[in-house]
């Protein structure tokens, strides 16, 4: 009997793992903000603007739950049990994460772990930074006679990419959590067969007031973003289609811009 009052409070919570966009609250999707709306409980990362917590009710409990690399991060396992704990109570959670729940965000780790412990649970997608990077420089990260396609790379553990067979593929890439690497990542593309003369830029901040960007050939790129002092959060993007985004800030004397040659 006490397993079937156990089944039946957690069915009567849910959670929601909700992308709250790359930065700009207005770039939430309206369903992130009425999910949000119907919280009890919201456990926010690091990275979301606290401006998106204006969707919550003033009633919710706000819990933040941080991570972010090098620095103290509340630990998976914990995030974990907390939304299970509450759910299982009855009450909405919401996991509120930066750019979209299923790309570097372990939003399929949650899915999984709630799921098997009998929680409802939905996922609301949200812009992933790497989108959100081309839409404040201008850069389309697909472009008819440019490139056919774009790949998205965790830089953190970048070292087992094939970076020959990406440039073979000459698909834009965009490459998250590697400002700390980029010296390490631009020459091992370099290794792999890309030119020092592609096109390149890093970003910091990106959708954000205070979004900075570099732009540089990618021989030259780690060094221009050190002078430039560039911090995370910050994304790569390499490909012909950044020489767009060169051409976007010029046209616009985009002063967050920095363009080297």
């Amino acid at each position: 009997m006490a397993c079937d009052l156990r089944s039946l409070a957690a069915m009567s919570g849910r959670v929601y793992l909700i992308g709250a966009g790359p930065g700009d609250p207005e770039l939430m999707t309206l369903r992130a903000a009425r999910a949000l709306g119907e919280a009890d409980v919201v456990l926010v990362d690091e990275l979301v603007d606290a401006r998106c917590l204006l969707h919550a009710k003033f009633t919710a409990t706000i819990l933040k739950v941080g991570k972010r690399g090098g620095c103290k991060s509340t630990p998976q396992a914990f995030i974990e049990r907390l939304m299970v704990r509450y759910a299982s109570r009855g009450a909405v959670v919401a996991r509120l994460k930066g750019g979209d729940p299923f790309v570097f965000g372990r939003g399929g780790e949650e899915l999984f772990y709630l799921r098997e412990k009998g929680i409802q649970v939905e996922v609301v997608p949200g812009i992933t930074a790497g989108l959100g990077v081309a839409a404040a420089l201008g850069i389309p990260l697909t472009h008819r006679g440019v490139t056919q396609g774009v790949t998205f790379i965790a830089g953190h553990s970048s070292r087992s990419t094939n970076w020959a067979a990406l440039n073979d593929s000459g698909a834009t890439l965009v490459i998250y959590m590697g400002l700390a690497r980029l010296r390490e990542i631009t020459a091992a593309m370099l290794a792999g067969g890309f030119s020092s003369a592609t096109p390149a830029c890093v970003v910091q901040d990106a959708a954000r007031a205070t979004q900075r960007a570099v732009l540089a050939p990618l021989g030259s790129l780690a060094q221009c973003v050190d002078d430039a002092g560039l911090a995370p959060p910050a994304l790569i993007v390499v490909g012909e289609v950044v020489n767009i985004a060169a051409l976007h800030a010029q046209t616009t004397e985009d002063r967050h811009v920095r363009r080297h040659h």
